[in-house]
């Protein structure tokens, strides 16, 4: 990341205790912890020197630790590489050396699949995401964030587009391949390349797995690795107090608009509304997603759907907050813009209905907000309301 970006105040604050950083490449989690904690003890496990040396004799890391002064800050930045550590780490908590550690991840499936357990709860687990449009004030637009994303990485370099038209192959290449996580990385890549008309998506796994041709239970492999490899979510329909008859499948999303744009390829058949509207819908998501990561209390983003066809984007349900988020790539609001809202609030007449659209007036249309999206997204804060 250049000096600019470097500088920028990120929302995500770090707590006393021990914790896991995850996020996907490109997010700025060594950057950030670095500024945050010069002084601290770090452990780069990119670099092949030290990643060979703790793969072949992780307790050198109790030598290390027990020549640092204390109190003792240890950052081991992409722990993934080297899962046995976390044995090494575990027991280094538990004596109570009044160190801190700091865990960056870019990937928890090698983690979850040694039998980690995380550290059995003893370090909280926290995420560093793309950044959200209040943290760039007024470096942020909406027709760059469209077009990028909101990857550090991607506003910090001088031909984002290329560097995004890279990092799903680099992921592939540095984490799948190299990982031994798939065996048929041309399948996975293929995988990948159908996922990308999925995104915004309620996704069907069978379906899916037909066009992708694979297996059912292969295709649920392939996309439980784009999890954990931290590059996309699936939400899940709002069931609670159900009064009509819902979908049961869920909804797919790429984590970042730009890598969303950097796969899904035009081509002359292609439509650019429907893909610019996948797009705003995706970089929605992110904000939310965002934004329940950094509030405090539990918060759970869904969507709904009905079988008959009523739909809204997001709902956002917790401790404090219940609203009900439609998102629109029109200009003007119109009668069928705000339908899956008004009967969301038959339903649930405790919920607050917004409507984000591209237009340039904050109004209200048949008794719902309207606000248009990209000064929605530069005000949307963590532990603050949505209006």
């Amino acid at each position: 990341m250049d000096q600019k970006n470097a500088l920028l105040k990120r929302f995500f604050t770090p707590p006393k205790q021990s914790f896991f950083l995850f996020g996907p490449r490109g997010t700025g989690k060594s950057t950030w912890m670095k500024t945050l904690f010069p002084n601290a003890f770090y452990i780069n496990l990119l670099l092949s020197t030290l990643r060979e040396k703790f793969r072949a004799y992780p307790d050198e890391l109790i030598k290390e630790v027990a020549a640092l002064s204390k109190p003792a800050i240890v950052i081991i930045d992409e722990v993934q590489k080297v899962p046995d550590l976390l044995a090494v780490v575990h027991t280094l908590i538990e004596e109570k050396q009044d160190i801190q550690f700091i865990l960056t991840g870019s990937s928890a499936r090698k983690l979850k699949r040694g039998g980690a357990d995380l550290l059995g709860g003893r370090a909280l687990i926290k995420h560093l995401d793309p950044f959200m449009a209040s943290e760039l004030g007024n470096l942020f637009t909406l027709e760059k964030a469209l077009r990028i994303g909101m990857l550090p990485l991607a506003w910090s370099s001088e031909e984002p587009e290329e560097l995004l038209s890279t990092y799903a192959s680099v992921y592939i290449d540095e984490e799948v391949q190299a990982e031994a996580l798939v065996r048929n990385i041309g399948q996975f890549a293929r995988f990948l390349h159908i996922m990308s008309f999925s995104h915004a998506q309620v996704i069907n796994m069978n379906n899916i797995a037909r066009e992708s041709s694979v297996k059912r239970h292969t295709a649920d492999n392939f996309i439980s690795i784009l999890e954990d490899l931290l590059l996309s979510s699936k939400i899940n329909v709002f069931t609670h107090r159900a009064q009509r008859e819902l979908t049961q499948h869920p909804k797919f999303y790429f984590f970042d608009a730009g890598v969303f744009r950097a796969l899904r390829k035009l081509g002359p058949g292609d439509s650019h509304q429907e893909i610019d509207g996948a797009a705003l819908e995706g970089l929605v998501f992110q904000h939310l997603q965002s934004w329940i990561h950094y509030t405090k209390g539990r918060h759970d983003l869904y969507f709904w759907r009905t079988k008959s066809g009523l739909e809204v984007d997001f709902i956002i349900y917790g401790e404090s907050h219940f609203w009900a988020i439609e998102v629109k790539n029109s200009h003007v609001v119109s009668p069928e813009d705000v339908r899956g809202l008004q009967h969301f609030i038959e339903d649930y007449p405790e919920a607050k209905p917004l409507l984000l659209y591209r237009g340039s007036t904050r109004l209200e249309y048949k008794n719902i907000l309207c606000i248009p999206v990209g000064q929605f997204l530069k005000e949307i804060k963590p532990n603050q309301s949505f209006s």
